[in-house]
C-alpha cells in the first residue's frame, strides 16, 4: 500500500519504558512495530492484555513520546496538533464529567475538537439519537449506567466528524442490542469514506465487522491479514439432506472421518475431494442435498491458536 492511499502508519516504531525510577533497564511495550492502514477500511487491532495495543494508539495520538521508529496520521507526525483534527477516540475506560448531561459532554467535546458551536449544535441531535441516547440526553451522566457512558463515549468520538475514528473496546459494559446498534454505525461510517481502528476483546465483534486484523503479542505482530486469511476451513462439512436413510453411514463409509448424522443434518470431515465423493455417493443414492456448508475456524479458535505458536 502506498503512502498516498494509507491514513495511517507506523514503521520501526518502538516504546520502552523503565523498569523503576533508579533501574537502566526498560520493558519494551512496543517492540519494532510496522504497519499501514488504508483509507476507508475497518482494522482491527487484537492481542492479549499487555500486548501493546493502548501502547500503539497512544503514541500514534501524541499521548505517549520519546518513542523510536516513526508514527505518521494524514502523513503528520503526532507531535504535530494538527494530526488529529480529523480524528475520533473513544479510549478503555473513559471518563466523562459526571456533573455535565450527555447532551454538554457532545457540546464540550465538539468544541474542544475545534469544531465550529453551529456545526457542534447541528450534529449533536442526530448523534444522540444514532446511539440511542436521545431520551437520556438531559440526564447528568454520573446517573447513566456503564452502557449509557460507552454510547455516550461513542457519540463524543463522532462529535467532530472525524475521518478516523479509534475505539479502544468500544462494546464493554454494553448489551447485544447496544452492540449490535454499535456494529451497524461501524458499517454506516465505513461505507461514507470514514476509516476505523477497532480494539477489543470480543472477537466475535471483530470477526463481524473488521476488513483485515493485526495480531499482537509482547509488543511485536505476530500476524496479520483479512478475515478469509485468518481463519481458514477447518475441513469439516455439514450436509443439510431433505431426509436421512437409516444406511448413510454404509453410503459414506471410506469418505473422510468424524462422520456424525443428526437427524437430517450430516456432519464430515473432508478435504476438497473428499467433499466431490461425499456428494457423488449421496446424489447416486437418491438423496437430495438441500444445503452445504464447509466450516470455518472462528477468530477466537484462530487467535488463541496464533498466540499459543507464537505466530506460527
Amino acid at each position: 500500500m502506498s503512502t498516498s492511499d494509507s491514513i495511517l502508519e507506523v514503521k520501526d516504531l518502538r516504546k520502552v519504558y523503565r523498569a523503576g525510577m533508579f533501574s537502566k533497564k526498560g520493558v519494551a511495550a512496543i517492540d519494532g512495530v510496522s504497519l499501514s492502514v488504508g483509507r476507508g477500511s475497518v482494522f482491527g487491532l487484537l492481542g492479549p492484555n499487555g500486548a501493546g495495543k493502548t501502547t500503539m494508539i497512544k503514541c500514534l495520538l501524541g499521548l505517549v513520546r520519546r518513542f523510536e521508529g516513526e508514527a505518521r496520521l494524514f502523513g503528520k507526525h503526532p507531535d504535530d496538533p494538527s494530526s488529529r483534527s480529523k480524528v475520533g477516540y473513544l479510549p478503555e475506560a473513559h471518563r466523562l464529567p459526571g456533573h455535565l448531561t450527555g447532551r454538554q459532554v457532545l457540546e464540550l467535546f465538539g468544541a474542544l475538537s475545534g469544531s465550529a458551536p453551529d456545526e457542534v449544535k447541528k450534529r449533536v441531535g442526530p448523534l444522540l439519537e444514532r446511539v440511542d441516547m436521545t431520551k437520556a440526553a438531559d440526564r447528568k451522566v454520573r446517573e447513566y449506567s456503564k452502557g449509557m457512558q460507552q454510547r455516550i463515549g461513542l457519540a463524543q468520538a463522532l462529535v467532530n466528524d472525524p475521518e478516523l475514528v479509534f475505539l479502544d473496546e468500544p462494546t464493554d459494559g454494553v448489551d447485544p442490542i447496544g452492540r449490535a446498534a454499535i456494529r451497524e454505525m461501524v458499517v454506516e461510517l465505513k461505507r461514507r469514506g470514514v476509516t476505523l481502528f477497532i480494539n477489543s476483546h470480543l472477537l466475535m465483534e471483530v470477526e463481524l465487522i473488521c476488513d483485515r486484523v493485526v495480531i499482537m503479542n509482547r509488543g511485536k505482530i505476530i500476524r496479520q491479514g483479512t478475515m478469509d486469511e485468518l481463519t481458514p476451513r477447518t475441513g469439516a462439512a455439514r450436509f443439510e439432506l431433505a431426509s436421512a436413510p437409516p444406511n448413510l453411514q454404509t453410503i459414506l463409509a471410506g469418505v473422510g472421518s468424524d462422520l456424525v448424522v443428526d437427524g437430517k443434518v450430516v456432519s464430515l470431515t473432508v478435504d476438497d475431494l473428499e467433499l466431490d465423493t461425499a456428494i457423488d455417493r449421496l446424489r447416486a443414492a437418491g438423496i437430495s442435498i438441500r444445503g452445504i456448508n464447509r466450516r470455518r475456524a472462528t477468530l477466537e479458535e484462530a487467535f488463541i491458536g496464533i498466540v499459543q505458536r507464537g505466530g506460527q
